[in-house]
């Protein structure tokens, strides 16, 4: 978790490189890539804090009743 805001920050950057309109496509295509494994990462992190917070709030036997999704990765529902 310590490096989460590192990791934000470097997506927004392969957001901004991506972006650009003078960008290689191949560039394009290699930044995307990263883009998306960082995103993937990042929402893996952020379902693991809601997962902390919602223990925190209800105590260790709570189970959570739905897991909120971000609906940036789906299942393909």
């Amino acid at each position: 978790m310590k490096n989460f805001e590192a990791r934000l920050e470097r997506l927004e950057a392969l957001g901004e490189k991506i972006r650009k309109p003078d960008i290689p496509l191949d560039e394009a295509l290699t930044a995307f890539e990263a883009g998306i494994k960082l995103a993937q990462a990042l929402e893996k992190d952020l379902e693991q804090v809601e997962t902390r917070i919602e223990i925190l709030m209800n105590g260790p036997e709570a189970q959570a009743a739905e897991t909120p999704e971000l609906g940036l990765f789906g299942t393909g529902d």
